[in-house]
């Protein structure tokens, strides 16, 4: 009736100004500045640069690591150290004469630890011309002085790119944590070993192999006398190099770095010892692995880091060259070899689902054992990020709100409602979506797959077709939910399409694809990312012309009220 469309439209006019308001005080980037940013300018000398007129990336890794040193310390307000960093690509070169800017500034504090994201650039001061040289995510540890058990203020983000980055940093520890585990699953996968090259052509590795020692001088220290860890990385890529122009007589192009991490420090009087050897070599590229092991006086040798860079060789326009097998020493040499596979296919996944933007992945990426973790950070990734967009519009009906968001080749929409339970027991709830049928009428099957974890699960749904008399539509969802992190983090619960190559689409079920989920903080929020054949399930809620999603939602409070009570709580390995 008109009283209770009045109510719908004020309801819907509040709610929206609410939601403008917040977006001035989110959006307002120029006047907002991040308490922890620092930055650094520095113009490249021909002391900085190779014999190429390139700056040297050592030189460069020590710049980053103290801008972000720099940062970490200013939002810790005590000494930091380096204690990992996530895997580098750098995307073009730096000549002499050319400014590089760098900023820093901490996207997460943790309990001791923080993620700060660095961001290189390249000025030409000619040209005015700027461009992005690559993107790094460190992680620093806060070290007291005094006795006092270290406990990291939180981080507050003021802006939607920071709330992007400060929501994106929980998974990104997720990963690093299980970095170690990743590789070792990988390698004692029977499938994926491979023997070496037995051409005639492959060089032995052996006159790759390169040693140096460094000893550890005041100039090398930081101001908390510990050899600083940017000039550590600085000699690796040193050593690095020289492996890699042993292999192919020419002078390499450092591409990337792998995920490193610092095992432990050293100080001033320390004598460096620096290990690099080719490890493999691939079509266009090569890895090189690098060993930093310290002792002092009569001490044992301490491993302090190790790191894996890829090098290029490229033809005077600048495209790579091929590079000859190498012929690995047995026993380690072959071990290496494996290892150097195994972290090929990391880089492949990690740079293919993680660094490139979301509109760059299908959303049916293949599923396997090795890529699952860097799936399911994206699969939460897609989510949190398409709750971070800013520019919704608001279309109300009484207790349920429907927002949507139009783009070039989808429409977003998301649907709000109020819980009258705790979040924690409504996200044990909707984490089941075997049970979805119950409370949404567009999933008739909905049956677990594959449990990949405790926390991810791959389910097959099934949906009617949208037009009347059409073909049934199945989806195959990576399910990835999330507790908080910490207190202020809601709950999530991420849905993506994958592809299972166990279950092929097949002539029963024409085969969709989606991206959902649901946000429990602290109201729940549903998001979809709809492809043009879902469209019509919702075009008509859009135009106003049914209340479908305010029934089904309806359906999802009552379907929570019910189960309130329920004891039993969400154990698929159960289904």
């Amino acid at each position: 009736d008109i009283s209770t469309l009045n109510h719908c439209f004020c309801m819907a006019s509040e709610s929206h100004h609410k939601e403008n308001l917040h977006n001035l005080q989110l959006e307002d980037e120029g006047q907002h500045r991040n308490p922890s940013e620092v930055k650094m300018s520095q113009i490249v000398l021909p002391c900085h640069a190779n014999h190429c007129g390139e700056l040297s990336i050592g030189q460069l890794l020590k710049w980053m690591d103290c801008t972000a040193c720099l940062s970490a310390e200013r939002h810790a307000g005590c000494p930091c150290v380096t204690a990992s960093v996530d895997d580098i690509y750098f995307e073009h070169t730096i000549g002499v004469g050319q400014v590089v800017n760098i900023k820093a500034k901490v996207n997460r504090a943790f309990n001791s630890s923080m993620e700060v994201g660095i961001e290189v650039s390249c000025e030409d001061l000619y040209s005015g011309r700027h461009w992005r040289v690559c993107q790094a995510f460190a992680t620093f540890v806060a070290k007291r002085t005094d006795a006092n058990k270290v406990q990291l203020r939180q981080v507050v983000p003021c802006t939607h790119q920071e709330q992007v980055e400060h929501s994106l940093a929980a998974e990104r520890r997720r990963m690093r944590l299980i970095h170690h585990d990743i590789m070792q699953d990988l390698l004692n996968n029977k499938t994926f070993q491979r023997k070496n090259h037995d051409e005639d052509e492959a060089l032995p590795t052996e006159r790759t192999r390169v040693e140096s020692v460094e000893l550890v001088l005041p100039p090398h220290a930081n101001h908390q006398v510990n050899t600083f860890g940017g000039q550590i990385m600085a000699w690796m890529e040193n050593v690095a190099t020289i492996a890699a122009s042993r292999l192919c007589n020419a002078h390499p192009t450092l591409r990337a770095i792998d995920m490193f991490h610092f095992r432990g420090p050293s100080q001033v009087g320390d004598r460096l010892v620096l290990k690099a050897i080719v490890n493999n070599t691939f079509k266009n590229s090569m890895e090189v692995g690098v060993c930093a092991e310290a002792y002092h006086r009569d001490e044992p040798l301490r491993h302090i880091n190790s790191a894996f860079m890829t090098f290029e060789v490229l033809d005077e326009k600048g495209r790579p060259c091929p590079l000859p097998p190498i012929k690995p020493e047995p026993q380690e040499g072959q071990r290496r070899y494996q290892e150097a596979l195994a972290r090929k296919k990391i880089r492949l996944d990690r740079k293919y689902i993680i660094s490139c933007k979301q509109t760059e992945v299908p959303l049916s990426v293949p599923w396997d054992t090795s890529n699952q973790v860097y799936l399911s950070y994206n699969n939460v990734s897609a989510l949190k990020m398409l709750a971070a967009k800013n520019n919704w519009d608001l279309f109300a009906y009484y207790r349920v709100s429907l927002y949507t968001v139009e783009e070039s080749q989808s429409l977003c929409f998301r649907v709000e409602f109020e819980m009258e339970i705790p979040a924690q027991r409504a996200f044990i709830l909707l984490s089941d979506i075997s049970r979805r049928h119950e409370w949404d009428q567009h999933y008739t099957l909905c049956k677990l797959l594959l449990r990949v974890d405790e926390d991810d699960f791959i389910y097959q749904v099934v949906t009617p077709s949208v037009s009347k008399g059409g073909q049934y539509q199945d989806f195959i969802l990576l399910a990835s939910r999330r507790p908080p992190c910490d207190s202020g983090d809601p709950y999530v619960i991420a849905l993506r399409s994958v592809a299972l190559p166990s279950h092929p689409p097949t002539e029963e079920f024409h085969r969709g694809e989606c991206l959902i989920g649901f946000l429990f903080c602290p109201q729940i929020s549903y998001y979809n990312q709809a492809s043009p054949e879902v469209l019509p399930y919702i075009s008509t809620d859009i135009a106003g012309l049914s209340s479908s999603f305010y029934s089904i939602f309806c359906a999802c409070r009552q379907y929570l009220l019910d189960n309130i009570i329920s004891t039993s709580a969400f154990t698929p390995s159960a289904l």
